[in-house]
């Protein structure tokens, strides 16, 4: 079941610390995160109201300003689209601090971290994350500027919120990963093998002659995923959570850009942040 703006819960209800600034802090919005590229570089919260929505939840300001938020994924799904919409329009016309990343867009927007002001602040991505209606993704970026939000899926998958009604699609089920061609998919498995090559490396999730989830890795990528702990040695036999657009070749595969994209669900003690 989608839940709706009435019952969808708000991130964090801090009453004292600092209010919006300080709720942006305990979410890892501000720039003191291991991951502070470019990309991910903030700027200084300012303050605006949200006027409404354009496509795939695309902020209109008050001030005449669009912005996406940052680390989340839109949902493609109708249902989670009309419900994350409501969600996000429930909060119209209230104050908000902004906290852009990185440089705009070819349409002139930029990434942004958003809070509402007042006694109670809400996080308007790690809302959305948590009520199920949205799932956190870097998207082109190199990293997660806010790695903290993948924790807040927690609760609605293990619930099976909204998003997560059917939980994260199996590597090995093909006919799943068949019906989410070219659409954005969460994908949970074991890594078989890994085949490192010069150019690319390969992630296999089903046994040799069985169809199932291929991942694909470009060299540099491959290479910011060893500086943070992960390579042959540390994903083989490692059950993993895998997330991007699901393409169909020989088999269903995943081409990994970032290596935020790849998230170990057992045996994090090999990973180094």
């Amino acid at each position: 079941m989608i839940p709706t703006p009435a019952i969808a819960p708000t991130l964090n209800r801090p009453a004292r610390r600092g209010g919006a600034l300080w709720l942006l802090a305990a979410c890892g919005a501000l720039p003191f995160s291991a991951h502070a590229d470019e990309a991910c570089r903030a700027g200084t919260a300012r303050a605006d109201r949200l006027a409404g929505l354009g496509l795939r939840g695309e902020l209109v300001l008050a001030s005449g300003a669009r912005a996406v938020l940052s680390d989340l994924r839109w949902p493609d799904e109708p249902e989670a689209d009309a419900a994350a919409r409501a969600w996000l329009l429930s909060f119209r016309d209230t104050p908000l601090a902004l906290t852009e990343r990185g440089s705009e867009d070819r349409w002139g927007r930029r990434r942004a971290d958003v809070v509402t002001e007042g006694a109670e602040p809400t996080d308007l991505a790690g809302g959305l994350i948590a009520a199920g209606l949205a799932q956190a993704d870097p998207g082109e970026a190199d990293a997660l500027c806010r790695p903290s939000l993948r924790a807040l899926e927690a609760v609605p998958r293990a619930a099976g919120l909204g998003l997560w009604k059917a939980g994260p699609i199996e590597a090995t089920d093909a006919a799943a990963l068949t019906a989410r061609a070219g659409r954005f998919a969460v994908v949970e498995g074991r890594i078989l093998h890994v085949g490192e090559r010069s150019a690319r490396t390969y992630l296999d999730f089903a046994p040799r002659g069985m169809q199932g989830l291929t991942v694909i890795v470009q060299k540099r990528t491959w290479r910011g995923m060893a500086e943070h702990g992960l390579s042959t040695a540390t994903l083989r036999g490692r059950l993993v959570r895998i997330r991007g657009t699901v393409e169909m070749r020989r088999g269903p595969v995943i081409d990994l850009d970032t290596r935020d994209a790849i998230e170990v669900v057992e045996g994090e003690r090999a990973l180094r942040r």
